[in-house]
């Protein structure tokens, strides 16, 4: 494994993401970490559940990547498609 020079320091909300996965957006499952931004391949809405545990729904987002904290991507109010996490 290489050298970390970061390790001794916290990585925060807006640090760059340390891993991803694809995601299928569930009503009943969390993700198996908490995100911090999401990439979406294909336009639509997204709806997740925040870390107050509130849920979200987006309007139409264009492709892209965008900036949440998340717990879960729910499936229902979400069309969007190819979804990435990055925690």
């Amino acid at each position: 494994m290489p050298a970390n020079r970061f390790s001794a320091y916290m990585s925060g909300a807006s640090a760059p993401a340390i891993g991803s996965h694809a995601v299928t957006p569930s009503d009943t499952v969390d993700l198996p970490e908490v995100i911090r931004a999401v990439t979406i391949g294909g336009s639509g809405t997204l709806a997740w559940r925040g870390l107050d545990g509130v849920d979200y729904v987006t309007a139409s987002l264009p492709a892209g990547t965008y900036p949440i904290s998340a717990v879960r991507i729910l499936a229902t109010g979400t069309t969007a498609t190819d979804i990435t996490a990055w925690a």
